[in-house]
């Protein structure tokens, strides 16, 4: 005697479109999360040329001057030359101290080369003789405008031929020797130092 049993027949496609459609999502979650992991956002970016740290260098900040445009001098860019009005000076006549300055940048450029930021020094060998700042009064704050390549030169000052110190400003001073006698001049305007003395003559 045979036994029958319901037949089990194939399920709607309702149902098995919705299991894909689950098991698609969920792989498409798997492989975000992967994503993710690997390359997470805001880290791991390239730092462009020219800058550390993803901040702009200074020379993207600071434009560049424009042709003609007046910028502050630099003052290893600045030549000083100490200058006499004569190499040599007969008895009677005193000495006219000046000097020469004169930028090799590119573009104008102005420095503070006032007489509050001038220091006239006379030597004779190692023997420091005189000082402009060493009894200095009414001294002037100037800026001086210095075109590339083209020499300024300063309002010369008078020496008396006299040795200075800072205890003698209202003192006689003593006259200094002559007869041929070499002494050299430096000079420092605003930061800037002559690399050569100038010599002169006393006769």
């Amino acid at each position: 005697m045979s036994t029958f049993r319901t037949p089990v027949g194939p399920q709607s496609s309702k149902v098995y479109w919705r299991r894909r459609l689950v098991l698609a999502l969920g792989l498409v979650a798997v492989i975000i999360i992967v994503i993710l992991i690997v390359n997470r956002p805001g880290t791991n970016k390239p730092v462009p040329a020219g800058t550390t740290s993803g901040t702009p260098s200074a020379a993207a900040q600071t434009p560049a001057p424009k042709p003609g445009e007046t910028v502050v001098c630099d003052p290893a860019m600045i030549t000083l030359e100490p200058t006499t009005d004569a190499p040599s000076y007969e008895a009677g006549i005193n000495p006219a101290l000046s000097f020469s300055l004169k930028s090799t940048m590119t573009n104008p450029c102005t420095l503070a080369a006032g007489s509050d930021l001038q220091e006239f020094v006379i030597t004779s060998g190692a023997d420091r003789i005189w000082s402009s700042k060493d009894c200095q009064r009414d001294a002037v704050a100037a800026t001086a405008t210095l075109l590339p390549g083209v020499p300024l030169d300063a309002t010369p000052i008078p020496w008396d031929r006299t040795r200075s110190a800072t205890d003698t400003c209202e003192a006689e001073r003593p006259q200094v020797g002559a007869g041929g006698a070499t002494y050299r001049l430096d000079v420092t305007v605003g930061g800037v130092t002559s690399l050569a003395s100038k010599a002169f003559l006393l006769n």
